[in-house]
């Protein structure tokens, strides 16, 4: 019997992340002002604290994944979704940036338990041929609450005249619920039996050519990725209010909510890199645009065109990963994958806080975007090899 995409499992733990990201998206605009004013922190903690975090995901992912194929997803899945609501509520209390860096490195850590095995898990629920739009509905969940998040900020910032602290209590509330609907998930791999010792060389076996030569380019690319939170603080930098900044936030996530399905559809339809090169190329305008001016309509204008980066980018690498991998390896894939990403952006993190400097011609936002267009002639010049790589990949695993 043909598996249906719209499954069960994914309409869940859609549902699950939409709640997740609602939480983290209430706070996540927010951050740079708690950091810089309320907690005096300098803008390169902004960039050690994202790079640690996402560093530190990196690493539960690896283990997470490899694991997942052992022993099943769902574990992992719900385990990882409640630390992720532990991690909020430290950031949610923290006095010094410190705490924050503790609290956001904990939440981390919970996204990185569970986001390896729960993207197997949609892997394994839905079939190879859809899993571009069974991702980019995914994603347009999570981006979905990445609206209703930075919507609540806002009105909570009204509401409690623009006291960020007392707004940021309200993300535990989604934290909560989103951990809950992880145990209404059904696992759906249940690998066999077997010797440990055969368990042990099954982790070994290398992963297929064309997969780990997709993820080395992905991932160099990502190396220009600083993380977003600098893009808020560039908003904020050339005269948007706080919640102006919240309001451009939204507006980001509402296009990437919107673009998420399309994006997912047109990754199906065409080769991913075509799809991938799209989001890169939205990524390396915008950087573009906010790093040389300080004009507010082109600032609009660019965060628009932002919210098609990760619609186009995110999902669609992970089908992709999700297509040239096997059953049995779909979590490890997954892992190193999503690892090797959140190392890159901890690279990126660092030069890009190091070389902060508040100025109207902003270096590393620059620098990212002429390295994001770079990215996209590589994808487009390493195309030919990397398609024929893939066909053969699906040829022998289908």
């Amino acid at each position: 019997m043909r598996k249906t995409w719209l499954s069960r499992n994914l309409i869940l733990l859609t549902v699950v992340s939409l709640t997740q990201d609602a939480a983290s998206e209430l706070l996540y605009p927010l951050l740079p002002i708690l950091l810089t004013t309320v907690l005096g922190a300098a803008p390169i903690a902004l960039g050690l604290i994202e790079g640690a975090a996402e560093a530190a995901a990196g690493f539960a992912k690896l283990w997470s994944g490899k694991y997942s194929d052992r022993i099943g997803r769902k574990p992992f899945v719900a385990v990882g979704y409640s630390l992720a609501g532990v991690g909020k509520a430290l950031v949610v209390f923290a006095s010094t940036w410190g705490q924050v860096l503790f609290g956001r490195i904990t939440d981390r850590i919970g996204k990185g338990i569970r986001s390896a095995p729960r993207d197997a898990l949609i892997t394994d629920s839905v079939a190879k041929e859809h899993l571009g739009k069974a991702f980019g509905f995914h994603r347009m969940g999570d981006n979905l609450g990445a609206v209703i998040g930075p919507l609540f900020a806002l009105w909570g910032l009204i509401i409690f005249n623009d006291d960020v602290k007392k707004v940021a209590v309200f993300a535990i509330i989604p934290a909560i619920l989103s951990a809950a609907l992880t145990f209404l998930v059904k696992e759906s791999y249940f690998p066999k039996r077997e010797p440990s010792i055969k368990k042990i060389k099954a982790s070994k076996v290398a992963l297929s050519t064309p997969l780990k030569r997709t993820i080395a380019l992905l991932v160099f690319i990502q190396l220009m990725n600083i993380p977003n939170i600098l893009i808020l603080l560039r908003l904020s930098d050339i005269g948007f209010s706080t919640r102006s900044v919240v309001l451009l936030y939204i507006f980001y996530n509402a296009v990437a909510t919107l673009a998420s399905i399309p994006a997912g559809v047109i990754a199906d339809r065409i080769k991913p890199q075509y799809a991938y090169a799209i989001g890169l190329s939205a990524f390396g305008i915008t950087y573009l645009l906010l790093g040389t001016s300080n004009s507010h309509l082109l600032a609009i204008i660019a965060i628009g065109i932002y919210g098609l980066f990760p619609a186009f980018t995110d999902g669609v690498g992970k089908s992709w990963i999700g297509k040239l991998s096997t059953k049995t390896e779909r979590g490890r894939s997954q892992g190193i994958y999503q690892a090797s990403m959140n190392f890159a952006v901890l690279g990126a993190g660092i030069w890009g806080g190091a070389l902060w400097r508040k100025s109207d011609f902003e270096l590393p936002l620059v620098m990212a975007g002429v390295g994001a267009l770079i990215g996209v002639l590589l994808l487009l010049l390493r195309y030919s090899a990397i398609t024929s790589s893939t066909d053969e990949t699906r040829r022998s695993i289908s």
